[in-house]
């Protein structure tokens, strides 16, 4: 991985992403930066109309454009995904650093306790009996793991995350500071004017490669699993509550609250601050829009906007005719009143003239 201040020829950066240079292969480049403050020894991206339509006054060393743009006064490397060529450098020029390894003297480590190599464990964590954790696991200030938590490999938990009993996380998961991992659901039997709590037997299981943001809550199962399954990309502030399945690939974005035994499929999208009610299906490719409230399932590939839920067709006529309203409303009173009129003169008795 390299340093920072590491220059590297631009003919290697664009082999690096399977590009296609149009420029000079011997430039050299120091780093990576936003389109708009790029200089000259530094790469950017451009993927949409408004940045490549500005092509010609940047004044980066080169630019990563999608595979139809057309030659311009600076060097460009052609590619299928530019954002995704400029995540793969950005991760290059400013790799993550993980810390050393070691166990902190303010730590605290239960019975039976089982680890792999290069492990670094914070200050002030707290570790529970019977506790499995694998190969590069960071382990930062504050975390709490319970009794028969399971970690895999290079699994990183930032400060201040609590993973209650028996929750196992895969290989590369990533959680947030603030996070709360396997808390009971949400459950109660109401008993007259009052609630009975139900107690939460489960765990939450969360597979391989999932990130996490900050300040999530992931509720373990009233029995069996809570389950995050691979690939899933979890923003901050997000509530998923017992027994929710969400798919791999699936990404809630951020206040995003879930109802309980929700299954939500793969490569599903739901928008921030989106509402779904529980005991309810959102199929594979589905879309929830931003501020829905989820009363129905979902079928797979459909989306879906508004508060309540609607098909999204439907969703934008309806917001066609809102800032029309106050004149349909005048009309309708106006046709009201006509007809009001047209009836009292049908009423009225006819003259008979002979």
């Amino acid at each position: 991985m390299a340093e920072p201040s590491t220059k590297r020829k631009l003919g290697e950066l664009s082999e690096m992403i399977q590009g296609t240079l149009l420029g000079d292969p011997e430039r050299l480049i120091a780093g990576i930066a936003p389109f708009a403050s790029a200089s000259k020894d530094q790469i950017t991206f451009a993927a949409d109309a408004k940045y490549l339509r500005r092509l010609d006054d940047c004044h980066a060393g080169a630019v990563i454009v999608p595979l139809k743009t057309n030659p311009a006064e600076v060097d460009l490397i052609k590619v299928a995904n530019p954002q995704l060529a400029f995540a793969q450098l950005l991760a290059y020029f400013h790799p993550v650093r993980r810390p050393a390894s070691g166990i902190n003297s303010h730590a605290h480590i239960g019975r039976e306790f089982q680890h792999g190599e290069a492990l670094f464990i914070g200050p002030f964590v707290t570790i529970g009996d019977r506790v499995q954790v694998g190969r590069r696991v960071a382990l930062h200030a504050n975390v709490v793991l319970g009794d028969d938590v399971v970690l895999g490999d290079e699994v990183t938990i930032h400060p201040n995350v609590t993973i209650l009993d028996r929750c196992r996380l895969g290989n590369r998961v990533t959680v947030h500071s603030g996070t709360t991992i396997g808390s009971d659901g949400f459950g109660y039997a109401p008993d007259g004017d009052l609630y009975y709590k139900i107690r939460h037997l489960g765990f939450v299981q969360i597979d391989d490669d999932v990130e996490i943001g900050a300040n999530c809550a992931i509720d373990r199962a009233t029995f069996g699993k809570t389950w995050i399954q691979r690939g899933a990309k979890i923003d901050n502030l997000v509530q998923v509550a017992h027994n929710v399945v969400v798919g791999e690939d699936t990404v809630l974005v951020a206040q995003v609250g879930i109802s309980g035994s929700v299954t939500i499929g793969r490569h599903a999208i739901l928008a921030g601050q989106a509402g779904i009610s529980g005991h309810l299906s959102i199929g594979d490719h589905a879309i929830v829009g931003p501020q829905a409230g989820l009363a129905k399932s979902v079928d797979p590939h459909q989306v879906v906007s508004g508060s309540a839920a609607m098909e999204h067709a439907t969703w934008l006529r309806v917001q066609k005719i809102v800032p029309t309203l106050p004149e349909l409303k005048k009309k309708v009173l106006d046709m009201e009143k006509r007809l009001a009129r047209l009836e009292g003169q049908a009423r009225k008795p006819t003259s008979d003239k002979g």
